[in-house]
């Protein structure tokens, strides 16, 4: 017997998936749709019996089409959820879920930038810019649904931290945006890997305390906007 929660992928013929063997498969007549958005409802109605969750593959991304069950038990199940969030108590955990979630994005979001700033390891007299350019990376890398590399939980934190630096530095420091690359196989893996090192070599300079030319290094023109007014030098 097939197994009770099947993944199948979307097909252009109405009321018809892509089964696990590759074949247009009809769904049965009672069967409705049940869109992508509630959790906790998507949730119920796999542990509540037979589904088909219908994902779509782009690149390396999945995408939810929505999950194909009898029409009785989403019905059914969708009426108790609503009951539940009815439910003044309901609410309250909601709110608690919520102030926790929220406290541990602070306290991640603390523990990243400290992370930024001893893979940094800037020279004493270059701290300002380390603390202000941790400040920028982890801005952008870790609010939730940012996709960067800060939100996995592949890597450690340490390895995150300078993932993300890296990247930050070839956006904002190098002209990696506007390059026209060729369409060839790993072609944009290996000018990546030369920015990065160029990166490297960037920070060597602030790590080792270096005299800097802050008007022409790109670091410094890319945390100017942030910076308080100093004589360059």
């Amino acid at each position: 017997m097939p197994p009770p929660a099947r993944e199948v992928r979307p097909a252009s013929l109405a009321r018809h998936v892509l089964n696990e063997h590759g074949l247009l498969e009809a769904v049965p007549t009672h069967w409705a749709l049940l869109p992508p958005g509630d959790a906790a409802l998507s949730r119920r109605i796999k542990q509540d019996g037979p589904t088909l969750t219908v994902i779509e593959l782009k690149g390396r991304k999945r995408f939810s089409r929505g999950i194909w069950a009898p029409a009785d038990r989403i019905a059914a199940l969708r009426a108790a959820r609503l009951v539940e969030r009815a439910d003044p108590a309901y609410q309250r955990k909601l709110d608690a879920s919520r102030r926790r979630a929220a406290a541990a994005e602070e306290d991640y979001a603390v523990d990243f930038r400290e992370a930024i700033v001893r893979f940094l390891g800037f020279h004493p007299q270059a701290r300002l810019e380390a603390a202000t350019l941790a400040n920028l990376i982890t801005e952008h890398a870790t609010p939730v649904g940012s996709g960067t590399v800060a939100r996995t939980e592949r890597i450690p934190i340490a390895e995150r931290a300078e993932a993300a630096t890296i990247a930050w530095l070839r956006h904002q420091t190098t002209g990696y945006d506007t390059m026209a690359i060729p369409r060839e196989k790993g072609r944009r893996r290996e000018i990546r890997r030369l920015l990065a090192q160029r990166s490297v070599q960037l920070l060597a300079k602030y790590r080792a305390g270096l005299p800097i030319d802050r008007a022409q290094c790109p670091l410094h023109r890319a945390l100017q906007p942030w910076l308080p007014t100093r004589t360059l030098g």
